[in-house]
């Protein structure tokens, strides 16, 4: 009889299951006997992370309105070249990764968006992959659907996709969102793609239905929800994300990985030392320019970069 060994249930166990493979190297289950040729992925560790992440900074890609949203202005190749534009801006400034996002398309589908929508995305992530091909590259579909970013991340052979509610319930301004961790699971194992899933905590621009302590949704995203990061933001976009937060999850979570979502500036990031362990920055990385519109500035870019970096290898070294 074939001895089947146990799937690890706890982050100690995941680590140690992982601490004998290459850094860059993806954890996970080979599925080559099932004919599809990858390795599927349950839990991504902090070693999988700082493998992907040459810098500890994924840098926004805020697209303008897309095709059918009610402030598209009918051209798609402005939008693209916008996204261009700001990805050479985050790529020259050392951003460890890009993330793609609809952000211009309020007021939000809450958890379907139409098909022209998933179209215009993919079609300016392949630019941008074209544009960037050796920076990882993670999708958003605003408000929460998880699917079609899972279905955008396996044609871009994307890395990651950020899920504002996983599991749970919360209540926004596009209604009650609720999680659903079952479907995305089973859909990224039938995709075959081992793309990690970044799972907001409390997402902003939302409240509990009912609030728990902290410290049990987040093992709830983590062990029952099988989330490969978790994202804590403030409550609103660019608003600041509270370091006693994180410093609350790490005591009791150690090696889960965290992100912070929001509110990042050069002038706060102190804060957030040996707590994060990457952040997800758009808003401050940007200048207002003559035609009013907001863009990646390069220069912020690798002032943030090079003070993340500087950051992340001091503790690193405490560390060891």
């Amino acid at each position: 009889m074939a001895t089947v060994s146990k799937w690890p249930e706890t982050v100690d166990e995941w680590n140690v299951r992982d601490s004998g493979r290459a850094a860059n190297q993806k954890p996970g289950i080979d599925l080559g006997g099932r004919g599809l040729g990858v390795t599927m992925s349950r839990m991504w560790t902090q070693t999988t992370w700082r493998g992907l992440l040459a810098a500890p900074v994924i840098g926004m890609i805020h697209l303008r309105p897309l095709p059918g949203s009610p402030d598209w202005d009918g051209n798609i190749q402005a939008v693209e070249d916008a996204a261009l534009d700001d990805a050479e801006a985050l790529g020259l400034g050392g951003i460890g990764a890009l993330m793609l996002e609809n952000y211009g398309d309020v007021p939000f589908y809450k958890d379907r968006v139409p098909p022209e929508t998933i179209a215009a995305m993919t079609r300016i992530g392949a630019a941008l992959r074209h544009s960037w091909p050796d920076l990882p590259l993670g999708v958003n579909v605003l408000r929460n659907d998880a699917l079609a970013a899972l279905g955008i991340a396996a044609a871009l052979e994307a890395s990651f996709v950020r899920i504002n509610v996983l599991a749970g319930a919360m209540l926004t301004d596009q209604g009650i969102i609720e999680g659903r961790a079952a479907e995305v699971l089973r859909r990224r194992r039938e995709l075959g793609v081992d793309v990690g899933l970044l799972a907001d905590l409390r997402v902003k621009h939302a409240a509990s239905l009912a609030e728990r302590p902290l410290v049990e949704e987040a093992e709830d995203l983590r062990l029952r929800a099988h989330a490969d990061a978790l994202v804590l933001t403030g409550a609103a976009t660019g608003a600041v994300t509270d370091p006693a937060l994180l410093a609350e999850i790490r005591r009791h979570m150690p090696e889960c990985p965290l992100m912070v979502g929001s509110g990042m500036t050069i002038e706060n990031l102190s804060a957030y030392e040996g707590l994060a362990d990457a952040f997800i920055v758009g808003s401050s990385l940007k200048r207002v320019g003559l035609d009013g519109r907001a863009t990646i500035d390069r220069h912020l870019v690798g002032s943030f970069v090079d003070a993340a970096v500087g950051m992340r290898d001091t503790s690193y070294r405490e560390q060891t």
